[in-house]
């Protein structure tokens, strides 16, 4: 969770981010109710926070004051913080639970983990981040790091260096989902899944689908444009894609690998074009298909495509159509937030951080 998101390992991996001094901080593990959850990181400089939140208010307060005083000391600490504040005090926290924090100022020797996790990332190759800690009893919450990524093909339980029988019992199949802190009698291995972004394929790359695309990218997706029309699919009329594909639209989408992670948004020029995307798309092992339009187009699709057997009403259970949260949106902006809200609203029910 807390490396999925390139522009943190960016920061993390560039030169220029070791030269300025740059300090890690990483929630390990929470008790009770808290604002973020485990595996969310901030970055700190000298000026301040640079990215990322730990969670905001007083906990973010106390984690870059503590931040700041590592970059001039250079020690590693792990913290405790409580989130009890007197209701009464605005600048507090009250949400009663209590946050571990990793605070490493040290990540500037670790630039090429973050590297290669980087990597793994832009090639959709899901890996480990894992972090030791090592406590030091003779100094409180000084601690010290070593920090490796590994593939997901390669045995992670083996890194933990002896500190946390339970991790060993775990085989690779059983690897953690989402962040984990092991506990051993000589120290803490941290072990954080970095996983690709999820995938978000736009059928057409209209006013809509420019603007969806636009919103994705803020909202921490992989953006692939699909259009077959040149003037409309290019770098300059979507800057934000990370891939722009020039072909049919239907077989274009036909060709890209299955993911169960991978958010089809059908926006094309027009009933044709959005059929042939739709059957391209349906039935597959997707998280998210959305189509836009009226009620009655959808309802004529449907009935056309289950009469020829090219979908099951088991297929259609599952398209969002119409497309978007309802909103009441009109302007293409309005239409493009309520499809990114219902995005949203999908990624963080698979990834079981919605609120209810």
């Amino acid at each position: 969770m807390t490396y999925s998101t390139p522009k943190l390992l960016e920061s993390l991996a560039a030169e220029r981010g070791a030269e300025r001094g740059l300090v890690l901080a990483t929630i390990v593990e929470t008790e009770g109710s808290t604002p973020q959850v485990v595996g969310s990181s901030a970055i700190f400089s000298s000026a301040g926070l640079v990215m990322g939140t730990v969670g905001g208010g007083l906990l973010e307060a106390r984690v870059g004051s503590i931040a700041g005083r590592a970059l001039v000391d250079r020690k590693t600490r792990l913290i405790s913080v409580r989130l009890d504040a007197d209701p009464s005090d605005r600048e507090g926290a009250i949400c009663g639970g209590a946050a571990r924090v990793l605070i490493d100022p040290g990540v500037g020797r670790d630039r090429t983990v973050f590297a290669k996790a980087l990597e793994g990332i832009r090639k959709r190759r899901p890996g480990y981040m894992i972090t030791k800690i090592r406590l030091s009893p003779d100094e409180g919450d000084v601690v010290s790091t070593e920090r490796v990524w590994l593939a997901v093909d390669e045995p992670w339980h083996l890194h933990v260096d002896g500190y946390a029988s339970e991790a060993l019992a775990f085989d690779d199949r059983e690897a953690p989902g989402s962040p984990r802190l092991y506990k051993g009698e000589n120290g803490l291995t941290f072990v954080e899944p970095v996983k690709p972004l999820p995938r978000l394929v736009i059928a057409g790359a209209g006013h809509v689908g420019k603007a969806v695309a636009r919103l994705g990218k803020l909202l921490d997706f992989s953006v692939t444009v699909i259009d077959d029309r040149t003037e409309f699919a290019n770098a300059e009329n979507v800057p934000e894609a990370d891939e722009i594909i020039v072909g049919d639209i239907g077989a274009s989408v036909g060709t890209i690998a299955y993911s169960a992670d991978d958010y089809f948004v059908i926006v094309t020029r027009g009933h044709q074009k959005d059929a042939e995307a739709l059957m391209a798309a349906i039935g597959r092992p997707a998280a998210y298909v959305g189509m836009i339009g009226s009620k009655r187009k959808i309802e004529l699709m449907r009935s056309e495509s289950l009469a020829s057997g090219l979908a099951t009403a088991e297929d259609w259970a599952k398209v969002h159509a119409p497309i978007g949260l309802e909103i009441g949106s009109k302007t293409v902006e309005e239409i493009a937030v309520s499809i990114a809200a219902e995005l949203v609203q999908v990624r963080s029910a698979r990834r079981g951080t919605a609120r209810p």
